[in-house]
């Protein structure tokens, strides 16, 4: 009984197609991208979409107070006021700061042009298990440069600050306020877009084991 009903509730749902003009290859693309959105919810592509702008703005903050870090100040050292400037490029540690955090702004804004035109599509946001792999590795790059080279100027910042034990060079930031600022505003967000990239990972990586291969 059940196998007779079987073919004709087929029959009936291929007839309802047939007569509401639907094209049946149009039907068969549209399971196909519920099938292979599956596994990443609208939420999720929503998130992965917000990590992207987050990213892009930790990197252009970065780099926009790393290029306006430049000031000019007295210092004492035995006595004697010595006159001092410091400007970011002089530092090769600021100089990668500045460089990577363009770059990852690049990236960041590609990545967020291609995930927002695909959620106005209505398309899935990763396409194929492919992708999402080369998302991930790239993802993970910018994550590992980023927070490199915000670890690299926080090196140079923090001896700016505190100076050498027992020798004369004086704690640079009391006569450069303006400029250890900027650096060390920076690279905080340096270190905030390493969390984004980091994130938009962990998303990439909960769709992998979650979607079929």
């Amino acid at each position: 009984m059940n196998g007779q009903r079987a073919p004709e509730a087929y029959k009936v749902a291929a007839d309802h197609h047939h007569g509401s003009g639907v094209d049946p290859a149009t039907h068969v693309a549209t399971a196909a991208t519920t099938a292979a959105r599956r596994g990443f919810s609208r939420r999720a592509e929503v998130a992965l979409l917000v990590l992207r702008a987050l990213s892009l703005v930790g990197a252009v903050m970065a780099f926009s107070f790393m290029l306006t870090a430049k000031q000019s100040g007295v210092v004492s050292v035995y006595g004697f006021q010595l006159p001092v400037s410091s400007k970011w490029s002089n530092s090769s540690a600021f100089l990668y700061l500045a460089v990577m955090s363009v770059i990852a702004a690049a990236y960041s804004l590609l990545q967020l042009l291609i995930t927002g035109s695909r959620l106005l599509k209505n398309a899935p946001v990763i396409p194929s298990r492919r992708q999402a792999w080369l998302i991930l590795a790239t993802d993970q790059i910018f994550a590992y440069a980023m927070v490199s080279a915000g670890s690299a100027a926080s090196g140079i910042t923090n001896l700016n600050r505190t100076g050498i034990n027992h020798t004369a060079l004086p704690n640079f930031c009391k006569a450069l306020p303006s400029f250890c600022d900027h650096i060390a505003v920076s690279i905080a967000f340096a270190f905030f877009s390493f969390v984004s990239f980091a994130a938009s990972s962990l998303q990439i990586v909960t769709w992998l084991s979650s979607s079929k291969s």
